[in-house]
């Protein structure tokens, strides 16, 4: 199932982090099982505040409006940078979760220009696409690739997930609002109330696909962009959470330079490898 308006964000977290196996060991052993208490009979206020969330509708219509003018305002933008700082919890073998932190620089400009600059504590990766070639460099290894590209920053982020099998961060930007992002998907949504973000006033929603619970705060006011965005992979053994949040810039100056890659003294270029294993071209 593709969960549609997070691709990226429930993939793997920007980045790939190394699979941890949990130590062997016998399970703790359990308590004994306690008789069940007796639950009171709900009070006549909670019945009735029971009967409010029965009525409620299980997708908010005010959620998916909300949603769809986020992607609709999000499209506007010509050019932008938005740096995310993500949490990504990992679950070991045992029930264990653990964390790990990560960053991407996106700096975008319509409709053939993209810089994606990725680290975390174990993988620094940098992507530059100038509308013609797309390049790969591995900074601590000092790697890099260069395929031919297609021209469009759409196709382009296509190309990697179905080609290459690499996911941008942060992909949805790109698919919000469009028929990439089909809400058929959605099963439920619903306004969960206001909240802040950092200084900046947000409201804060809350989706359901199969499989996977998202919820997005979006900035309040004229520029309605998300601002926080956390996935549970309600389907994965420990319900592992995703966690990001994004600081925006959307009047950037950029120029060409900015997404032209320039090799470092000593970098090896290297082959490409499709999904499928085999080595693609290089320009």
């Amino acid at each position: 199932m593709r969960a549609v308006p997070i691709r990226l964000l429930c993939a793997a977290a920007w980045m790939p982090l190394a699979c941890l196996a949990a130590p062997q060991g016998a399970s703790p052993a359990q308590p004994p099982a306690q008789p069940a208490a007796q639950s009171p009979a709900p009070a006549k206020s909670d019945q009735a505040d029971q009967a409010d969330q029965a009525a409620q509708p299980a997708i908010d219509p005010d959620a998916m409006s909300a949603l769809g003018a986020m992607g609709a305002y999000l499209r506007t933008l010509s050019a932008f940078e938005v740096v995310g700082r993500a949490t990504t919890e990992t679950v070991m073998d045992d029930g264990m979760k653990l964390q790990f932190d990560s960053t991407a620089n996106l700096k975008v400009r319509r409709p053939d220009r993209l810089r994606v600059d990725m680290a975390s504590d174990r993988k620094q990766r940098q992507l530059f696409y100038d509308g013609k070639t797309l390049t790969i460099y591995g900074q601590r290894i000092n790697y890099y690739a260069t395929v031919p590209a297609p021209p469009t920053l759409r196709e382009t982020v296509d190309t990697l997930g179905k080609k290459y099998g690499i996911e941008l961060p942060l992909a949805d930007l790109f698919y919000w609002g469009t028929e990439q992002a089909p809400v058929s998907d959605i099963r439920a949504a619903h306004y969960i109330g206001p909240a802040t973000v950092g200084s900046l006033k947000a409201d804060h929603y809350a989706f359901r696909q199969e499989g996977v619970d998202w919820q997005v705060w979006i900035q309040t006011g004229k520029t309605p962009l998300p601002l926080k965005l956390a996935i549970t992979a309600s389907g994965q053994p420990g319900a592992p959470t995703h966690t990001s949040w994004l600081r925006w810039n959307i009047a950037p100056r950029f120029t060409d330079a900015t997404f032209v890659f320039r090799p470092p003294p000593g970098a090896l270029k290297i082959a490409l490898q499709t999904a499928d294993g085999k080595v693609a071209s290089i320009k």
